[in-house]
Parts: structure tokens; sequence; C-alpha cells
């Protein structure tokens, strides 16, 4: 089973990065324009913190011991830890998320292949059972960032609670699009405090952090490595983000404003590695000068860490709702949020139990990839081919947001 999950995420590694370059090269002037663009800044602040989650704050600091240990993780040793975390995190994996950006704004609405019932279906499976794998994500490492609640490893009653309350306000958050601006906003501005508290806190000044930083390069020599699997962990990561990729694009699509193809491209591969190499490189010095976190930052961290949980999980609740014809409007706010949370907690408690599995959604999400790429090949090809501009009814008016709901 595990080769042959190897096998999958390979293949749709390599598949996706063929995208990507045939897109980039044939549809390079293109200006790409969603339903509802926004300011690139805010686009790449919707897409930042729509398309990570509580992972980026409490994994770091467990993960940087492993990948400088060289016996027990000797497929490591080629580089240092700090590389190795932006490369599961940063760079190359956001060209994923430029993919299916792309292929929502120009292709989708000539294809339609996501409006086909079986797929529609399957896509909005995998968009749910993602979204609870995040908030379980969340559920399994609190303990360890709030060891003053229980014995610091088993989740406890307390935790479960804080879950069910961040799903809870997820889902009210999703009842109206006004929130994705205000969430992703505020997400990216309590990030950066977050940063400037724990720069702050280390003492490590301009040098420390640039001698911090440096160790980035080491990602950049050694990229070609970062591309297929490492070992098991790094192939968990990757399934990780197919998951994601198809949800996050056919939402953030509807945010982008009016960048060419290549633009695109360069904003999803530079602008959101800028704060994770930051970020990162922060942790990393504490990391290797053995400075505690505990208290007021574990809290900092705690509380950012539920911000990014509840702006990922309101886009995702919003993109299966709007998807299923389950919005607010059709079956009033109450309902809407009391489905919503009873049926994410449960999930939230299967994928802690490890019954439901990562690996699982994102191969099923290669297969979404290949199916299309099929589907077009062989029923519009003339179509796609044919494409020469963002559809017309999208309009590069930043004030429709406003009116948006």
């Amino acid at each position: 089973m595990d080769f042959v999950l190897t096998l999958v995420i390979s293949f749709g590694i390599m598949m996706a990065l063929s995208l990507v370059v045939f897109c980039t090269m044939k549809w390079w002037g293109v200006k790409v324009i969603g339903v509802t663009p926004v300011p690139l800044l805010t686009f790449i602040a919707i897409l930042f913190t729509s398309g990570l989650d509580v992972g980026l704050i409490m994994f770091p600091l467990g993960e940087f011991p492993t990948y400088a240990d060289a016996e027990t993780g000797p497929e490591y040793a080629f580089t240092n830890p700090l590389a190795i975390e932006f490369g599961f995190w940063g760079f190359l994996i956001w060209s994923f998320y430029f993919l299916t950006s792309f292929y929502f704004c120009v292709i989708e609405p000539r294809v339609k292949f996501f409006e086909i019932p079986a797929v529609k279906v399957v896509n909005n499976i995998v968009i749910i059972g993602t979204c609870a794998f995040t908030a379980s994500l969340f559920l399994i490492y609190l303990p360890y960032y709030i060891p003053e609640i229980g014995d610091g490893e088993t989740v406890v009653t307390t935790f479960y609670i804080i879950v069910f309350c961040t799903i809870l306000a997820a889902a009210y958050s999703s009842t109206d699009i006004k929130y994705v601006k205000i969430l992703s906003l505020a997400s990216s501005g309590l990030f950066a405090a977050l940063i400037i508290l724990m720069w702050l806190a280390s003492g490590m000044g301009i040098g420390g952090f640039a001698s911090s930083i440096g160790n980035i390069g080491g990602y950049f020599g050694n990229l070609h490595r970062f591309v297929l699997p490492i070992n098991d962990y790094h192939e968990f990561y990757l399934f990780w983000w197919f998951a994601w990729s198809i949800m996050i694009g056919q939402f953030t699509s509807r945010f982008v404003g009016g960048l060419t193809t290549q633009q695109l491209l360069l904003a999803l591969l530079v602008i959101p590695s800028i704060p994770l190499a930051v970020w990162f490189s922060v942790l990393y010095y504490y990391y290797t000068n053995d400075i505690s976190t505990e208290g007021v930052l574990n809290l900092a961290m705690i509380v950012v860490g539920i911000t990014f949980v509840v702006n990922s999980l309101d886009s995702l609740i919003r993109l299966y709702s709007d998807n299923l014809l389950l919005t607010p409007r059709r079956l009033g706010k109450p309902v809407y949020i009391a489905g919503n949370v009873a049926v994410l907690f449960g999930l939230t408690l299967l994928f802690q139990s490890q019954w439901l599995q990562i690996q699982w959604i994102g191969a099923i999400v290669v297969f979404i990839y290949l199916a299309c790429v099929m589907f077009i090949v062989f029923r519009r090809h003339q179509e796609v081919m044919a494409i020469e501009a963002s559809p017309e009814e999208n309009t590069l008016d930043f004030n429709k947001i406003e009116g948006a709901h």
C-alpha cells in the first residue's frame, strides 16, 4: 500500500508541475480575473491564510530535532533543518495553488468539469474531509502548547471545547463573504505581530536573524530533492498539499485581481514564501539556542493558530456549502451553522482516531487532476486551446466584493 501511495503522489506531482509549465507558456500574458477581484495584497492575504493552517504555527519546533538527527533520519542529512522545514511548506508547493487558481479563473468556466454530478460529489467529500483533518490537527497538538491544562500530552475535555468553539466560529463567519477579507487581513496582521513578538523575546537582533535565515539557502541549493517524496513524512506533506490544492484554488480564484498568468505564478511562488521564511527562521533560532516558548509565547501562538484555523475552515465551509447549494439563505442561518458544526466536529473525531487519513484524500485529488486532464483532452480540447482571456463576465471591479454575500 505504501509503495502504491508513493507512485500515486509522484505521478501527481510530475503531472501538476508539467501543467504549471504548460499553462504559463500557453497563456503567458492573459489577465487572470476572478468573479469578485480584490487588490494584490488582499488576494495574497486571502490565499496565504486560507491555504495554510495551524500546522504552520505548531509543527516546526517539534520537527527541527527530527530533521537534525542524522541517525534516525539520514535522508535529511543533505541540508540543514531550517531548509527542510521551508521546503515542506514554501515556494514550490505554491505552484499547485497557482495551477488550480488559474484553472478555476480561466479554464473551468469553459470546461465545467466540476459541475459534472459525480465529480461534484467527490470534490465536496474531499473538501469536507480536509476541513475536518485541519481541525483534528489542531486538537491533537493543543496539549503540547497548553501544558497547563491536563498533563501536556492527553487531549482532555477542555481541548474538545476549544476545537468545537473554533468550528462554530468558522461556521458563523462563513455565512457572509465580507468576513473573508476581515479574517484574512486580521490573520496576516496577527501573524506579523507574532513574528515581531517572538523576534523581540528571543533577543536575536538583526545579526542573529540574518544568520538564521541564511540557512534557507540550503533549500534552493537542493530544490530538486524536494520535488518527489524524501521519505514517508515528506510524502504525508505532499498528499496534504494535494488535498488542499483544488479547493483552495476553487475558493481563491474568485478573488484574483487582473494579474497576468506569469505574474500570478511569480506572486504565488515568492510573496507567501517570504513570511514563511521569516517565521521559520525566528523559530529556528529558538531551537538552535534552546530558548523556551512556555507561557505568553505559547499562548500567543495558540491565539494565532486559532485564527488560522477559523480562516481555513471558513473558506472550506463556504466552498462546499455553495457547491452543494446548502447556503445560509436557503437553510436559514441557525440550521446552516448547526449542520456544519455537527458534520465537521464528528469527522474531526474520526481523523483524531486515525480512522481517516489525509493520504487517502490526497490520492483522490490526484485522480481528480488526471480525470480533468483526460476530460479536456477528449471532450474540450478545442475550446480550451482557443482561450485567449478570462471570461467576459469577470470584470476588474474591486468594489464587487462589497456587494457579495
